[in-house]
């Protein structure tokens, strides 16, 4: 498994880490062994890095993985969360008496005293220009309760006003091979300035594992089935924003790419790779229901991709997907 470092933190994080929105929410249920056997198979796999968030199944993501460090007390892992969904949206919510509250909150369903990462979970635009948000992150840091902030973003020019902040240790943001848009401009500025850069929903939502059939049907409680047109939250979370039609349709030629290119991987393995060797990416954060999944995602941590690769995956998006994403994202 390569490291690289993340950003500010100046911690030394896996290239592969782990998204925890699974065990949590919003992909169907999984339960505590279950996601307690997930955390296991990451981290023997050489798995250093753990995302999660408050809202994940309402503290649930972040409850198992406290539950995990209890077991595991030697383990060098860093957990990331984020917080700024519990209440609705809105910009004067993003205060410091609320970020105690929340904070707080994940600090006990973790089981720590200080959180390694949190992250700003989407807030609106506005927030970004708001010195008195960041002023409350900083004192939050100087009071011990988290170690460093940054943000999880949706769009290009959130991620560029987040870099700009002297503190912002890292930049959470959409990057996948139906999401290019972030190599234009964000990571250059992101290795300039030295902030790390987490790329999440690297598979698209699972259309680039190829798995997928315009017959493939998702469990009711699953996002890929009621939030397809953005009906609970961003869509652009849903399928990178992609029409499902045409997601399946470029898939399936991503997935003839990936095959031609490692043989020896799976398009899924290949398509975390491809994120990986973006330069600046500081961890890939696939999500995983079972320990098989997570073995798998962590195999992508040593793979490299022959010369030629990128640019087949940069036609392909130009070709099919960048009309629908590249402008509104």
């Amino acid at each position: 498994m390569q490291t690289r470092t993340l950003g500010r933190t100046g911690r030394t994080v896996s290239v592969i880490g782990l998204g925890t929105w699974q065990l949590g929410a919003d992909w169907g249920e999984v339960d505590e062994d279950d996601a307690l056997a997930v955390l296991d198979a990451a981290f023997a796999s050489g798995v250093t890095f753990f995302d999660t968030a408050d809202v994940y199944g309402d503290g649930r993501s972040e409850a198992f993985i406290g539950r995990w460090l209890v077991d595991h007390p030697e383990a060098n892992v860093t957990v990331a969360t984020k917080m700024g969904r519990r209440m609705p949206q809105e910009h004067e919510n993003y205060s410091l008496e609320h970020f105690r509250a929340w904070t707080d909150r994940s600090r006990a369903n973790l089981g720590v005293d200080t959180l390694d990462l949190v992250q700003l979970h989407c807030p609106p635009t506005s927030v970004y220009s708001d010195d008195r948000v960041f002023d409350a992150l900083d004192t939050l840091v100087a009071e011990g309760a988290i170690a460093s902030y940054g943000v999880s973003v949706e769009k290009v020019e959130e991620a560029l006003a987040a870099i700009a902040r002297p503190h912002v240790a890292s930049v959470q943001i959409i990057l996948n091979a139906f999401r290019l848009k972030p190599l234009d401009e964000v990571l250059p500025a992101a290795r300039e300035a030295g902030v790390g850069i987490i790329a999440r929903v690297p598979l698209a939502s699972g259309l680039l594992s190829g798995r997928y059939t315009l017959d493939t049907r998702f469990a009711a409680n699953d996002h890929r089935s009621f939030n397809r047109h953005g009906e609970s939250f961003d869509v652009g979370e849903t399928f990178s924003g992609v029409d499902y039609a045409t997601g399946v349709r470029a898939a399936g030629e991503f997935t003839e790419l990936a095959r031609a290119a490692a043989p020896q991987a799976t398009p899924a393995q290949v398509a975390l790779a491809w994120i990986a060797a973006q330069d600046g990416v500081s961890s890939v954060i696939p999500g995983a229901r079972n320990p098989e999944q997570a073995r798998a995602n962590a195999g992508a941590g040593s793979l490299e991709l022959p010369a030629g690769f990128d640019d087949a995956v940069r036609e392909l998006y130009d070709r099919e997907i960048r009309a629908q994403v590249h402008e509104r994202w």
